[in-house]
C-alpha cells in the first residue's frame, strides 16, 4: 500500500514493529494562549497510551495499551461496547449457543468485525446485542511483541445499572462472571478479562486527545492495520484544515470549516512514511482546530514523530489557544 503511514502493522498472522524509549511530556511554563511545543513518546512497540488535556497542556494519565480489553458505555441509557483497538481486537457473532459448550470457529474468519475507526456508536463490532442471547467470540488481539493473546467467548446482558458479562474459553471451560458497574464520571467504563473493571480512561472533561495505536480499516488491500496517532474524546470536535499554513489559522477560522466528532478526525495521517528513506515526515500544511468540551478552541499542528535522540513514536505538536 503506497504511503500508508502506518506505524505498527499487523495482519492476522504477521506483525511488524519498531521501538522507542518513553519520555515525559514537557509542560513549559508559558501564559495561557501562547504557543507551546509538547511531545510524548509511546514507548517500545508503541506500548503506551497517553491522555492529554490541551487546555492545561498536560498529561492527565498514561497506561499500557494492553491494560484493558473492552470499553462499556457509561451514559445512563448507554449500552454499547467497544473493543480495545490498540491491540487489533476483533469479534465474531456466533449466534445462539450455550456458553459452557464447545464452540467451533471453523469458517468464522471472514465474519470477524472491528469497531469503525470513527468510533461511531452505530458501527461497533458487537453491534446491538440488547435483548438477545447471542454468543460472541472475542479475539483479544496481540501484545506489543506481536504475540496473539488468544480467544474468549462472551455473553452480555443487563443487571440493573450494570453490565453482566459471562465468559469462557472456546471449549466451554473456565467460565467467569463479571458485573461491570457504569462509572458515571467517565465516558466509558474499562474492563479487562484478566483484572475486571480497571481504571484506564480519565474522567470526562479532563482530557481532549489520546495518543495511541488504534485499528484502522484500509481498503487497498482490504485489511485492518494498527496505526498510531491521536483519538479525540467524545465531547470534543475537530476541524481538519489542509493546504494552509497552520500558523495562519485564527479564531475567525473557527466558523469557516466543518467540524467532526469522529474520534479519528485527527487520526494518524498527519505523517507519512517513506519506504525509500525508511522514515516518517510530518505534513507541514495540515492543521486542526480542536474545540474542547468546555467550548474553548485550540490550534494544533504536529511537528515531528521522533524524539530528541531519534527514537520513533514520539509525536511532537504545537498547541495555541485561539
Amino acid at each position: 500500500m503506497k504511503n500508508s503511514a502506518f506505524t505498527l502493522y499487523l495482519s492476522f498472522s504477521t506483525v511488524l514493529f519498531s521501538a522507542c524509549m518513553k519520555d515525559e511530556l514537557p509542560v513549559p511554563a508559558q501564559p495561557r494562549g501562547g504557543a507551546e511545543q509538547l511531545q510524548a513518546c509511546l514507548g517500545p512497540g508503541y506500548a503506551e497510551q497517553v491522555w492529554i488535556d490541551l487546555g492545561e497542556r498536560r498529561v492527565v494519565a498514561t497506561n499500557p495499551r494492553h491494560a484493558w480489553d473492552l470499553a462499556f458505555e457509561s451514559a445512563p441509557q448507554g449500552w454499547r461496547i467497544w473493543l480495545n483497538g490498540s491491540k487489533l481486537m476483533t469479534v465474531w457473532n456466533a449466534g445462539e449457543q450455550v456458553l459452557e459448550a464447545p464452540t467451533d470457529t471453523t469458517g468464522m474468519g471472514p465474519q470477524r468485525r472491528i469497531d469503525a475507526p470513527s468510533g461511531h456508536p452505530d458501527s461497533t463490532a458487537f453491534g446491538d446485542w440488547q435483548g438477545r442471547s447471542d454468543l460472541y467470540v472475542v479475539d483479544l488481539g496481540f501484545n506489543t511483541l506481536g504475540q496473539p493473546l488468544g480467544l474468549r467467548k462472551v455473553k452480555v446482558d443487563w443487571s440493573g445499572g450494570s453490565y453482566r458479562l459471562r465468559s469462557a474459553l472456546l471449549d466451554g471451560s473456565n467460565v467467569q462472571e463479571h458485573l461491570v458497574t457504569k462509572d458515571a464520571l467517565r465516558h466509558h467504563t474499562s474492563f479487562s478479562f484478566a483484572n475486571g473493571v480497571v481504571d484506564v480512561e480519565p474522567p470526562a472533561g479532563s482530557w481532549d486527545i489520546a495518543l495511541t495505536s488504534y485499528t484502522h480499516q484500509f481498503y487497498e488491500p482490504y485489511m485492518p492495520y494498527l496505526v498510531t496517532g491521536a483519538l479525540i474524546a467524545p465531547d470534543v470536535r475537530v476541524a481538519r484544515i489542509a493546504g494552509k499554513d497552520p500558523s495562519s489559522i485564527t479564531l475567525a477560522d473557527t466558523i469557516a470549516y466543518p467540524y467532526s466528532d469522529h474520534r479519528n478526525t485527527i487520526g494518524y495521517d498527519w505523517k507519512e512514511y517513506s519506504f525509500d528513506l525508511g522514515s516518517y515526515t510530518v505534513d507541514p500544511r495540515l492543521g486542526f482546530i480542536v474545540q474542547d468540551g468546555g467550548g474553548y478552541f485550540h490550534r494544533l499542528r504536529f511537528t515531528d514523530f521522533y524524539g530528541s535522540t531519534g527514537q520513533v513514536g514520539c509525536p511532537a505538536f504545537e498547541v495555541v489557544e485561539l
